[in-house]
């Protein structure tokens, strides 16, 4: 059994957390608490020392570039976040969730094309390289999964016919889909799990070598 005191509240945490799958109970949510806040505090700190430090206070204070003063608009901005702690102000924090709302979606509208629809059209098309052997059976299976996939979400006519049969081969496609990622869950999860029984017979009670 370890000594380590931290091995001790590591075990002490797990075993509480644990503790749900026989109800919600204090325990629980004392260690789910924790986790919180702790998480909480670990990103701000990380956003502290990463963002705010090196890429606004050191440029404004160490920096000798006029356009450094530019920087003075995002702390604007965000200052306008605390007006909701003013009723009679607080209708300014439209303007903060108007940029970020905007920034993001200007930000990943080009990368979803550019990965959700660019890259799978580009991986769809067939090429010399698939076109022989398994690499030629992988690659029509992969094509059809497409057409049909896309059929499935045309809503434009009805499913009937042709349309409608193609549509039914899509949600077969869509529901292996689904169980792959599904199962990909599940066994993300019993890994996670194996990893906390591991900690807690080896290196917390010595049980296992």
């Amino acid at each position: 059994m370890s000594t380590n005191p931290w091995v001790w509240v590591a075990a002490f945490l797990t075993l509480a957390i644990y503790s749900f799958l026989y109800k919600d109970n204090p325990v629980y949510r004392f260690a789910e608490h924790i986790f919180m806040g702790v998480s909480v505090g670990y990103g701000l700190v990380l956003f502290w020392y990463n963002s705010v430090i090196p890429r606004l206070w050191e440029p404004l204070v160490k920096g000798t570039e006029p356009t450094r003063f530019f920087l003075l608009i995002p702390i604007l901005i965000g200052a306008l976040t605390f007006s909701l702690f003013v009723p009679r102000y607080s209708w300014l924090v439209k303007y903060t969730l108007a940029f970020v709302v905007g920034a993001s979606a200007g930000l990943s509208i080009p990368l979803s094309f550019e990965t959700n629809i660019f890259e799978q059209v580009r991986s769809t098309i067939l090429t010399r390289q698939m076109l022989s052997g398994w690499g030629m059976v992988s690659n029509l299976i992969m094509f059809i999964g497409v057409i049909v996939t896309l059929a499935y979400f045309y809503f434009s006519m009805e499913h009937k016919g042709v349309i409608g049969k193609t549509a039914r081969i899509g949600r077969i496609y869509i529901m292996i889909a689904f169980g792959a990622s599904f199962g990909y869950t599940v066994m993300a999860r019993v890994s996670l799990l194996i990893g906390r029984m591991q900690f807690l017979l080896h290196d917390w009670l010595g049980i296992i070598k």
